[in-house]
């Protein structure tokens, strides 16, 4: 585990939303999929992250306002970041999810249970 980096953990299909999208839509998305989160995606780059718990503050706002709008600044890792540091990133921000990019383009995606499936496969 402790040579590995983020290409070697993420999540290579992606489920995203657009920042025209409306909230309601990415939650029902969401629910759909099983997900507690996705990337908010403009032309391949990321531009925001979503989450199950940013609909659930919103409340019924969710069916009028649109994801661009609730959306933020995103802290992304290229792909040759090593574990141990999104782990830290993760550990100190709260975030569930970080995505990966490559040349300014979502690659994949690192949840808090990728990196733990990816430690448990390697001390087997």
């Amino acid at each position: 585990m402790e040579n590995r980096v983020a290409r070697d953990v993420m999540i290579k299909d992606v489920v995203t939303i657009g920042p025209e999208d409306v909230v309601a839509s990415a939650k029902l998305k969401m629910i759909r999929l099983g997900i507690g989160g996705m990337p908010v995606v403009e032309e391949g780059r990321v531009v925001g992250m979503i989450t199950h718990r940013d609909v659930i503050l919103i409340g019924e706002r969710a069916s009028a306002m649109k994801v661009g709008e609730m959306t933020r600044d995103v802290l992304t890792v290229g792909e040759e970041t090593p574990v141990r540091e999104i782990a830290g990133h993760m550990r100190r921000t709260g975030y569930q999810r970080i995505p990966v990019v490559r040349d300014g383009r979502l690659s994949g995606l690192v949840t808090q249970s990728s990196i733990i499936t990816a430690f448990l496969e390697g001390t087997g």
